[in-house]
């Protein structure tokens, strides 16, 4: 098919992959515009801009897409299908409706659960057993289209956010793929009213770690934000941030370190397994505790 290819960041990259090697015809990408980072702040193209240049593929990135200039050099395209994962902007009606077969959406939940900008970390930070990604067919609602396609997988007992990322963007590159080679022949699936749940924003100011919670919640809290923005707390005034954890045997004040990387909890305890120092990097326990000294009780 001819494909309009919509995504940014590192999680679309491997769909960008799989419909290029599927044979699918690619005829431009779109992605956010390049933004000042790193310490000089020079602009940076995002990861999809990077590997479709480097794919020899056409790119652009405008700023928005309502403006009819824009709305038309999409239609211009002749596009069959445009697939669409982790883009960054809202696509008017024109846009949706220029492909001959519409806008496929690769969403990182198992929709109608957690419809909305962060299901990944939120389907750990709840607890959920399971997760997935659905294949979507877009319309004007946050996540609101039909699914043409849903894969379910289970959530590790120890599975930070970053990990489950990785495997549910493969997962999305081969369930594209599979998608379109049946895409004619496909009923979509309407999304059922109940069960709707909406993954906000992930907010910094949920990241501090209060001690007090249980420790079941604690952990899922540190597995959820691991790696960003990463849950955190302070250790002698220093802003330690955790990045692994598992629940273990043990109890305390609430804070009390009763272990090497333990610590008690409002009910239960953490045992923290990764762990990262201002400027550092992430660290596993051990070596993190080579050069740190734990104060006996963490805030």
């Amino acid at each position: 098919m001819k494909v309009i290819f919509m995504g940014s960041p590192d999680f679309s990259v491997p769909v960008l992959d799989a419909l290029v090697a599927a044979g699918h015809e690619v005829v431009c990408v779109y992605c956010q515009p390049p933004r000042p980072a790193g310490r000089g702040k020079k602009d940076r193209p995002t990861p999809v801009q990077v590997r479709a240049e480097a794919l020899g593929l056409p790119v652009r990135h405008p700023i928005s897409l309502k403006g009819e200039v824009e709305q038309a050099e999409f239609a211009a395209l002749g596009a069959d299908v445009a697939v669409v994962v982790a883009y960054g902007l809202i696509l008017p009606q024109a846009v949706l409706d220029a492909p001959a077969k519409g806008c496929l959406n690769i969403h990182a939940s198992l929709l109608p659960r957690w419809r909305g900008a962060a299901p990944i970390h939120r389907a750990i930070m709840a607890g959920d057993a399971e997760t997935g990604v659905c294949i979507m067919q877009m319309e004007a609602g946050l996540d609101t289209g039909p699914v043409l396609i849903r894969r379910a997988v289970e959530i590790g007992a120890e599975e930070t956010t970053g990990e489950l990322h990785d495997r549910l963007s493969a997962l999305g590159a081969e369930t594209i793929v599979e998608a379109l080679a049946a895409l004619d022949g496909m009923t979509p699936e309407v999304q059922p009213e109940d069960g709707v749940t909406y993954a906000e924003k992930i907010d910094k100011a949920e990241a501090r770690v209060d001690w007090t919670r249980p420790a079941a919640e604690i952990d899922r809290l540190i597995r959820g934000l691991s790696p960003f923005p990463g849950a955190w707390c302070e250790m002698d005034g220093v802003r330690v941030k955790l990045l692994g954890s598992r629940l273990v045997a043990g109890s305390g004040a609430p804070g009390a370190v009763i272990g090497p990387l333990t610590v008690a909890c409002g009910d239960g305890a953490v045992e923290i397994t990764r762990a990262q120092k201002p400027g550092g990097r992430g660290m596993d326990a051990g070596e993190f505790l080579r050069g740190f000294q734990i104060p006996e009780r963490v805030d």
